[in-house]
């Protein structure tokens, strides 16, 4: 036999252990309502490569690779226990299994490190929230997909109605079309019906109720069987409490923004400050994509280094309040052609610093630029650190960060070196680490952050909607604080 031929058969012998585990997978997702995770990455509904590439990946992260041999021993050791809604990460069963050093078994230590999600300590299941998306423009329609998939157990979130203005003829069937089709994202993962005549577009088993309104203030959603529900505003129309107030109608429990907020409202990063949200607040921002790329390893720098003060420099893909060739626009850059030019614009990441982490005292300056490409962008984050240190040894920091800390679902980590922008589309992190462009010299450190500003943005959103709506179920093993 050949070594290509050994390649293979261990491949295909990985195929088989990788197919095995898709049915496990999917009935503690139904039945238990347990999301599996691979190093922060959900397993639930991916394929056989996509399993297979998933654990491929960890040897970015954690420097070597890791294979279904390894975990495979404790997805069928959850099988045998009393579990509760919760998230497992089987990666980091695998990781702290190989340092633990005290000969457990694989049995055993999985029952320990997961105990907080069985028997008496289990949380029970909560019933549905229902969530509302007023505006189904490019951030709505992805979220709309994330609630539709994640919709999978029956628990949890579930997509209730979308608002929005009647456009011209069969404007339902169009609606129904962007949400099944996208040029950057592709396509919808399942299938996509329409009921013109009751206005419901019906997403793997999901009946949406399409509300026209130009005006928050004349529906009662209590009228389509809607209570207490979350609402998420896409169209940044409205960002102050007065005009976000609009919205709560009969059957609305609480508005979320996806732009940031103005004036008292709360700007919410997941992972930084949503536990600063309190129960009866009823309107919260999720501040913007960039403040989301952020403040994550910014806070993260200042928890070890310090940090004195800091700039960043966002490299931004066009967006759709941009012109697509020359043409008016009150902004006077903005008005010029954005698949054409580099565009010089302003940025509220930086000062939105402050009120998502208000204890960095650090002053934080920030300016931007939109290029022609039409998703991803990289924010460039300079530092002045309190103390010096070096190259490795923040690589090695934000390494473990992005595996073992409370910021792992926010901050991401590769060590590739081609990586480029299209690598990280339909990344959901709030932003990824490049460690090959890292710089270090003594206090001063220069961060290369990449972050799908579309999709990793409705990730953070959807993360603070679980929180607030009471559904954020708990990771394990739980993360190192």
């Amino acid at each position: 036999m050949t070594v290509n031929d050994d390649s293979f058969t261990n491949w295909m012998h990985r195929e088989e252990i990788a197919e095995s585990m898709i049915p496990i997978i999917g009935k503690l997702h139904r039945e238990q309502d347990v999301n599996v995770l691979l190093h922060s990455r959900s397993l639930v509904n991916k394929s056989v490569v996509s399993i297979l590439k998933t654990h491929r990946f960890a040897r970015q992260i954690a420097g070597e690779e890791l294979s279904v041999t390894e975990t495979m021993p404790f997805l069928k050791a959850l099988t045998t226990l009393d579990l509760g809604p919760s998230q497992i990460d089987i990666g980091m069963l695998a990781a702290t299994y190989r340092s633990d050093g005290r000969g457990l078994s694989v049995e055993e230590f999985t029952a320990e490190a997961v105990a907080g999600a069985t028997g008496d300590n289990k949380i029970e299941r909560r019933s549905s929230r229902d969530v509302v998306l007023y505006g189904f423009g490019r951030i709505g329609r992805l979220i709309a997909r994330l609630l539709i998939e994640k919709a999978g157990s029956g628990n949890g979130l579930r997509l209730r109605a979308i608002v929005v203005r009647k456009g011209s003829g069969q404007d339902i069937v169009k609606r129904a079309s962007l949400l099944r089709r996208d040029s950057i994202h592709g396509q919808f993962q399942g299938t996509i019906t329409v009921d013109e005549a009751n206005n419901k577009i019906i997403a793997n088993g999901n009946e949406i109720q399409v509300i026209y309104s130009d005006d928050p203030t004349t529906v009662d959603y209590t009228a389509y069987g809607i209570k207490d529900a979350i609402l998420i505003d896409n169209t940044g129309r409205w960002r102050d409490r007065e005009g976000l107030s609009k919205h709560l109608q009969p059957g609305i429990g609480k508005v979320v923004l996806t732009a940031p907020g103005k004036g008292d409202v709360p700007n919410i990063v997941h992972g930084v400050n949503h536990d600063t949200v309190k129960p009866d607040e009823r309107i919260l921002s999720c501040a913007s994509c960039t403040t989301n790329a952020i403040v994550p390893p910014l806070k993260a720098m200042a928890d070890e280094y310090g940090v004195l003060r800091g700039h960043v420099e966002t490299v931004h893909s066009y967006t759709n309040d941009q012109n697509l060739l020359d043409n008016y626009h009150g902004s006077d850059r903005r008005g010029r052609s954005a698949a054409l030019n580099m565009v010089i614009t302003e940025t509220g990441a930086a000062s939105a610093v402050a009120k998502a982490l208000p204890e960095l005292k650090a002053p934080i300056t920030g300016s931007s630029i939109r290029v022609p490409v039409p998703d991803v962008s990289i924010a460039i984050l300079s530092l002045r650190l309190e103390r010096e240190t070096t190259r490795e040894e923040v690589l090695d920091y934000l390494r473990n960060v992005s595996l073992a800390s409370p910021l792992k679902r926010q901050i991401d980590f590769i060590s590739a070196p081609d990586a480029v922008s299209s690598d990280f589309i339909g990344s959901r992190h709030a932003s990824i680490v490049d460690a090959g462009a890292t710089k270090v010299d003594g206090d001063n450190a220069i961060l290369y952050l990449w972050y799908d500003n579309e999709f990793g943005y409705s990730c953070q959103v959807i993360r603070v909607v679980q929180h607030v709506s009471g559904v954020e179920y708990p990771t394990y093993p739980a993360p190192a604080v």
